[in-house]
């Protein structure tokens, strides 16, 4: 953690503003806490502001702002897909937490470390609500950043014991599962899941969807794009079909969107995150459960405070 002032643009009593670089995020259990906490205190994902996403030649650049409680704040991120063949993450960025009240400059965090686990916290506040209590057979699509970092969120919520992972990559697939745990396997291993964890940039697909069990809970966080999807539309017709936020999911979730043009999936019968959480909602037995994430400013904002806050002390 480095501390630095921020000249001269921000002045309080006189004196400069000292803003505080923090180094990674907080521990996954932390991550999870604030996000569920947030929601049971009255957070509504539907009220922030949509991610603004602005092509370039080589990617997208966006902006994610949120405010929320004492604090407000601002991601700034990159998404390069041709990043992966450089040796270089294809989400890059930065995160500026703001104080609430006076919009002073706190603390500037690793977007990449950010996202990764609230993106992760996010799906597991998901399962946690949605997944069977003993579900413990988990079928991971992806061997990147988000795979493991599922993985670990995943291990918080529920009894994990079986990991089978699915790659493109034979080797990465195989280094990946070894230092899982895990064993390598394929599609058809939905069949026996409990949880299946979709971490990908796939833009079709993963695994046919009659295979879920009725048991089973879906998690996707592949994308935030209409055209790609990772979950055919015959695993959201049979699903009862969670998102962050209805209006995030209509516009950005293409395993949504798809779906729904495809008359798979009335959008009025979509449960937000929250509701859910708060326990608003019953869920229908008898059917697999499907959390479609694309990720929200106010999950950043959420994580970042709390990692802020646990510094201070």
């Amino acid at each position: 953690m480095a501390r630095f002032f921020l000249e001269p643009a921000i002045r309080s009593g006189g004196l400069s503003a000292v803003i505080t670089f923090l180094e990674g995020a907080p521990p996954m259990e932390a991550a999870i806490d604030a996000l569920r906490t947030s929601l049971l205190d009255g957070l509504d994902p539907e009220a922030g502001p949509p991610r603004s996403i602005i092509p370039v030649p080589h990617g997208q650049l966006l902006l994610m702002p949120a405010s929320w409680g004492s604090y407000a704040g601002v991601k700034v991120a990159t998404a390069a897909p041709d990043n992966a063949a450089r040796g270089l993450p294809r989400i890059q960025g930065n995160y500026l937490l703001l104080d609430g009240e006076t919009l002073t400059p706190l603390a500037l965090l690793d977007g990449i470390a950010l996202t990764s686990v609230r993106t992760a916290a996010v799906s597991a506040v998901a399962a946690d609500a949605l997944a069977e209590p003993d579900a413990s057979r988990l079928v991971l699509f992806g061997t990147g950043p988000q795979a493991r970092s599922h993985l670990e969120a995943l291990r918080c919520v529920r009894p994990i014991q079986e990991v089978v992972v699915v790659g493109r990559d034979a080797e990465r697939t195989r280094v990946f599962a070894e230092e899982a745990g895990a064993r390598v396997g394929g599609p058809g291993d939905v069949a026996h899941a409990d949880l299946v964890a979709c971490c990908t940039t796939a833009r079709t697909p993963l695994f046919d969807g009659s295979l879920v069990p009725e048991s089973a809970t879906v998690l996707a966080v592949g994308s935030h794009e209409p055209e790609a999807r990772e979950v055919d539309e015959t695993a959201v017709a049979r699903s009862t079909v969670v998102v962050e936020a209805v209006s995030a999911a209509l516009r950005e979730a293409g395993d949504v969107i798809q779906a729904v043009e495809a008359r798979a999936l009335d959008p009025g019968a979509l449960v937000g995150l929250a509701d859910l959480v708060r326990g608003g909602r019953e869920l229908p037995p008898g059917r697999p459960r499907f959390f479609k994430g694309v990720g929200m400013a106010w999950q950043d904002l959420v994580v970042a405070a709390a990692h802020f806050e646990a510094t201070r002390g």
